[in-house]
């Protein structure tokens, strides 16, 4: 067991030290283009939106349909997203696992503290490399944290529409009748909506929860998360 600890608390050389500097800088610009990847998906997402929108409510006989099919292209947008944000995780997560435990010790006492393991967590991920969270705790970040506010948008937006257009609302018969889409009446219609928001809306706080709880149990290893 000595010769165990004494292995762990082996210190590092110039060699080794410049290794793991440039290990960190190819994984920061790992991170930088695969973060540059998600603000792209969170502008097609937002561009498609602006598009329904001014479709919609450019003049008051115009049908409010592109708000619900613009759904469509933010679930395919909000899936590549939350792909994409599983890759870029991981990249993230090893740059600030290095950040936290090499970089700041070195530079707050110069002691790299081997002891603690942490070389060993880094190295598992290079030998066995995985997601570290799930799509569905992926899906419920980016909800949090962009598509929130474009799924707010859009469901303001439709409702608004059937308020105002092509004149204002009277009764809740009305409403009924303006959410009608062909075949699909209104009630329908209205209903699959509130389940698309409660879904996203269940997602988020699912993911939120589970980050939650993840700091809570592992709270030492939450940087690679």
């Amino acid at each position: 067991m000595a010769v165990e600890n004494a292995e762990e608390r082996k210190q590092l050389d110039a060699a080794e030290l410049g290794a793991i500097a440039h290990l960190y800088r190819g994984e920061v610009y790992r991170s930088t283009l695969w973060r540059t990847r998600l603000d792209t998906t969170t502008n097609w997402a937002v561009v498609t939106l602006g598009i329904a929108l001014s479709i919609a409510f450019s003049s008051p006989a115009a049908s409010p349909l592109p708000l619900i099919l613009v759904g469509v292209l933010i679930f395919f947008f909000l899936m590549l997203e939350a792909r994409r944000y599983r890759y870029f995780n991981v990249w993230r997560a090893r740059c600030r696992w290095m950040e936290v435990h090499f970089f700041a010790p070195m530079l707050h006492d110069g002691n790299l503290h081997m002891e603690e393991g942490w070389q060993r967590v880094l190295a598992e991920d290079y030998w066995r490399p995985t997601h570290h969270v799930s799509m569905a705790v992926a899906i419920g970040r980016r909800i949090r944290r962009n598509y929130f506010w474009i799924l707010l948008i859009q469901s303001i937006a439709y409702v608004g529409k059937l308020l105002v257009h092509p004149e204002p609302l009277t009764s809740a018969s009305q409403l009924i009748d303006r959410a009608t889409i062909g075949p699909v009446q209104g009630q329908y219609v209205l209903g699959l909506g509130a389940m698309y928001c409660l879904t996203w809306g269940a997602i988020s706080l699912l993911s939120w929860r589970d980050d939650r709880n993840r700091a809570k149990t592992h709270p030492a290893r939450s940087g690679m998360g």
